[in-house]
């Protein structure tokens, strides 16, 4: 592709780390896995931040921290990755889907309300492409209701609602560091939280259930685990690029509103709506166009890497109404959204002229 969807940014200093590394002959999860969760805790301003091996195993052991699992529903938006709705299910809960609001992609709030029964033990929503969620609104239902809030916030390191920081407002609140965010460790993530007791347990698991103490002179056991460790690998890579994280989510910034200037006056192209009080990260630059897969071939086609948002987990046989899966409501602004959604390139040394040609060749691909 002339323009790939997104590239990452490794310099000279990320190789430099990785070699260090290297050279220590420590590989596995240790001193630069500490330092890369600490660099997330300064930034987000989080008490503590667990390193994981993907966003996907963060939100399951938030889910098991929390003691969930058969009897017990959690909802979740059906505009999302597969990933958010399958941790439900991997720890035995039931899934519950709701419709999102077509302006924000975002899940439709009073749907989640209505949605909530007895057994309703968390809410899991997802601040899509680096959108926050209404957290106000959220934590009304918390209190209401008594519900857990774990935040599938893949996208969304460095976006902020009302002046606070994603990572700082939902009971846990975990994001990925895949190569498709401007953020990455090749593959990884981290869980976020206030909440002493459910680090210490996320932190246990993720070593086999190990009591993880300085003070002790050899391994002990306190309860059944896995092993979801990040290593020193590949934390080397994120820790070089969260030292430039302010001016990497600054030129992403910059460049969105840039489409948003050139898309302006473009009759066939509707931008979707931020969160109010919210501050988006812009981790996907999405649209809402006709014909979508036919605009999204010809970019294609022409050199340009665009993309579909995300899915609509309805349409899929994983999450087929079910004993275990409820689909709640007509879902069809999640329709709306799979249907139309486009995803364009954005990247950390794009140019402007990029942007220039990325929009004039979606102007013809529209004729």
């Amino acid at each position: 592709m002339k323009i790939p969807l997104i590239r990452p940014v490794i310099t000279a200093e990320t190789k430099a780390r990785v070699l260090e590394v290297l050279e220590s002959g420590f590989l596995t999860e240790g001193e630069v896995t500490r330092q890369f969760e600490q660099a997330v805790r300064d930034y987000v301003g989080c008490r503590f931040a667990i390193a994981v091996t993907s966003c996907t195993a963060g939100l399951e052991l938030a889910l098991r921290a929390l003691g969930i699992g058969p009897g017990d529903e959690v909802i979740v938006p059906d505009y999302t990755y597969p990933a958010t709705a399958d941790v439900v299910a991997i720890v035995g809960a039931t899934l519950v889907i709701v419709d999102i609001c077509r302006q924000t992609m975002l899940i439709d709030y009073e749907a989640l309300e209505q949605a909530i029964t007895p057994r309703t033990k968390a809410i899991l929503p997802v601040s899509l492409f680096g959108n926050p969620l209404d957290y106000d609104r959220l934590q009304g239902l918390k209190e209401r209701y008594g519900v857990y809030v774990v935040e599938d916030a893949a996208c969304a390191l460095g976006a902020e609602y009302k002046g606070r920081k994603v990572g700082t407002q939902a009971d846990m609140t975990v994001f990925s560091f895949h190569p498709r965010k401007f953020i990455t460790t090749g593959e990884g993530g981290v869980i976020a939280t206030n909440n002493p007791e459910w680090a210490e347990w996320l932190n246990s698991y993720k070593h086999f259930g190990m009591e993880v103490s300085a003070s002790r002179r050899q391994a002990y056991f306190k309860r059944i685990g896995s092993n979801y460790k990040l290593s020193n690998l590949l934390a080397a890579v994120g820790l070089s690029q969260m030292a430039r994280i302010e001016e990497l989510l600054a030129k992403r910034l910059a460049l969105a509103d840039y489409y948003r200037h050139l898309l302006a006056q473009q009759p066939l192209v509707n931008l979707p709506q931020t969160t109010v009080h919210g501050k988006h990260s812009q981790q996907s630059f999405g649209i809402f166009v006709p014909r979508r897969d036919e605009v999204m071939d010809y970019l294609r086609q022409q050199g340009i890497e665009a993309q579909i948002g995300t899915y609509a987990l309805h349409l899929f046989p994983p999450f087929a109404p079910g004993e275990n899966c409820q689909l709640v409501g007509d879902l069809k602004n999640s329709r709306y959204a799979f249907d139309h959604c486009l995803v364009l390139p954005l990247f950390y040394d794009m140019t402007t002229a990029d942007q220039e040609l990325v929009v004039e060749t979606l102007k013809q691909a529209l004729l």
